[in-house]
């Protein structure tokens, strides 16, 4: 990309905050400064709650104009939402069958256990039915961020259980997701869907985006971004992201 974007969009979880958590005021006044100037996305395999409840909810006061440049894309994308007169408007929104979510759901937790993986003392629910997608959190949807990076800190155990789930679903994508997290959806559902889906409903064109993410690694789950050809800038936490945007920010005109 050598011009400007057109759109920028993010990972969420350890790109604009800690997993799990509310963004920074710095991140939500950057993020509206940034819907100032451009269409901004927000692409993760989490659910529209967590878009929510760590983003939405945070954001500083800003005109319904600049609100409406906002794009949520939970599930990677299989789900697509935008800010409409402050409420959060459905575009469209995909859901696995009953089959394949009972089988899923009795795969990830068979494999879980053979391989000692499926821990006794959680916080929530270890595994979670987000319409389209299907979430194995290894210690509970609401880990605290440091229980979470001591668990796996190589990726070693959920690269395993991805692995041995995806032999049981040949005909389902099973992908590693967050810190503690595997996910499955229909086949060829990744980050890459959904930048593709965006691109249709925006009509802007995949080669005038920037995606952020801190996972952008081969077994990263926004690789699939930087594969497809998509800008990329790669960062490792919420003040990294920070950092960049207060210095591209400066470079784009005001809408």
């Amino acid at each position: 990309m050598t011009l400007a974007p057109r759109l920028v969009a993010f990972d969420l979880d350890d790109t604009l905050a800690p997993s799990k958590s509310a963004i920074d005021p710095r991140i939500g006044d950057l993020l509206v400064a940034l819907a100032e100037r451009v269409e901004v996305a927000i692409i993760s395999g989490g659910q529209l709650a967590q878009f929510t409840a760590q983003v939405v909810d945070r954001l500083p006061a800003a005109a319904d104009d600049v609100l409406t440049r906002l794009h949520l894309l939970p599930t990677c994308g299989t789900q697509y939402y935008r800010l409409k007169d402050g409420e959060v408007a459905t575009v469209y929104a995909r859901t696995l069958t009953d089959d394949q979510k009972e089988r899923a759901l009795r795969a990830v937790e068979e494999q879980a256990r053979r391989l000692g993986l499926w821990e006794s003392e959680t916080w929530g629910d270890i595994l979670e039915d987000r319409g389209s997608q299907i979430t194995f959190s290894a210690l509970g949807q609401k880990a605290p961020v440091d229980a979470k990076a001591a668990w796996d800190p190589t990726g070693e155990k959920k690269n395993a259980l991805r692995a041995a789930v995806a032999d049981l679903l040949p005909d389902l994508e099973v992908r590693s997701g967050g810190s503690t997290s595997v996910d499955i959806t229909e086949r060829g559902i990744d980050k890459s869907y959904g930048m593709t889906r965006l691109s249709e409903q925006t009509g802007i064109p995949l080669e005038d985006m920037l995606f952020i993410g801190d996972r952008l690694d081969p077994d990263g789950n926004d690789y699939p971004v930087l594969a497809m050809g998509v800008s990329c800038h790669a960062v490792e936490g919420w003040q990294d992201t920070a950092a960049y945007l207060e210095q591209l920010i400066p470079t784009l005109p005001v809408r």
